[in-house]
């Protein structure tokens, strides 16, 4: 599994902040990478302030220059230049995803609002609502150069659903493969920090809302035990924490203070990003955090052994 990177590029310097980490994974993992470069119809003449690749022999150069300045020797690499122009870039990325089997989608976040307007891209975001693969997705630092990419601590958000559990286990074969270690973390709420329908019934029933959510807590805490001592016997490094509150903040918080290099969230993949937790979960880490995340997809046919 993850033997194949697929690295789409649009020609500008913040596409490429998605480079270090394709780089760092392609050695790790032994993995091909194909460099992608989709040409778009009605393109604007510049996207993020540089000239826009419109020309399929342009574009191939670029890959080119691409490839040789970025990866070491001994790499395999393909490029690919979709030359006929689509009015759907990420709809376009997404079908190359099965077209040239790929096991993983390295990509930048950023869409033509601007960077800081709306960080999980339009683009981005479209891949990962259509795609059956993960997504790791890179954070633009706002530095000339892009940042470095490690991997010695993933964070694992989990939410007890065993369909979800499929982010656990790319998590521990991808720690295993880099040496890094694993925490894992579930977050419980709190009566207040409920949503929707469920913040309704804790008003009606605040007493009864609060000893569920209590009991929600020896679960979670449970839970984790029980893979924390499957990761251990596996030979994998693994602690793990349980957090009461808005998942969001809690994740972040997480991750922060655990210094984690990476963020790993399971999604649905669907229109909305109904995500776990709550249909807002997954954008919303996304738009927040400055730390790497790979959103693992529970539909398709993903297998971790």
């Amino acid at each position: 599994m993850l033997k194949h990177l697929l690295i789409p590029l649009d020609g500008s310097r913040l596409a490429e902040a998605s480079l270090p980490a394709a780089v760092f994974l392609a050695g790790k993992l032994g993995a091909r990478v194909t460099l992608l470069h989709v040409i778009e119809r009605d393109a604007p003449q510049e996207i993020h302030g540089e000239r826009h690749l419109s020309n399929p022999n342009e574009a191939a150069r670029y890959l080119d220059e691409v490839a040789e300045r970025t990866f070491p020797p001994g790499t395999e690499i393909e490029k690919h230049v979709h030359g006929e122009e689509s009015s759907n870039v990420a709809g376009s990325i997404a079908d190359h995803i099965a077209e040239l089997e790929a096991d993983l989608i390295v990509m930048c976040t950023h869409g033509r609002g601007g960077l800081r307007g709306w960080m999980f891209g339009r683009i981005a975001q479209q891949v990962v609502n259509r795609g059956s693969k993960p997504v790791l997705l890179v954070q633009p630092s706002g530095e000339e150069a892009p940042s470095a990419f490690n991997c010695r601590r993933l964070l694992v958000a989990l939410d007890g659903n065993p369909e979800h559990e499929l982010g656990l286990k790319i998590s521990a074969w991808l720690a295993k493969a880099c040496g890094a270690d694993l925490h894992l973390v579930m977050v419980v709420h709190y009566s207040s920090t409920l949503p929707g329908e469920q913040a309704a019934t804790a008003r009606i029933l605040p007493r009864a809302t609060s000893a569920l959510l209590d009991i929600a807590e020896e679960d979670a805490h449970e839970y984790l035990h029980r893979h924390v001592t499957e990761l251990d016997s596996a030979g994998l490094a693994a602690t793990a924490e349980v957090r009461r509150g808005d998942p969001v903040p809690m994740i972040l918080a997480a991750a922060d203070q655990s210094a984690a290099d990476l963020i790993v969230l399971a999604t649905h993949g669907k229109t909305g990003m109904d995500a776990f937790w709550s249909g807002s979960t997954t954008p919303n880490v996304t738009g927040r955090s400055t730390i790497p995340l790979l959103l693992v997809p529970v539909q398709g046919n993903m297998n971790p052994n």
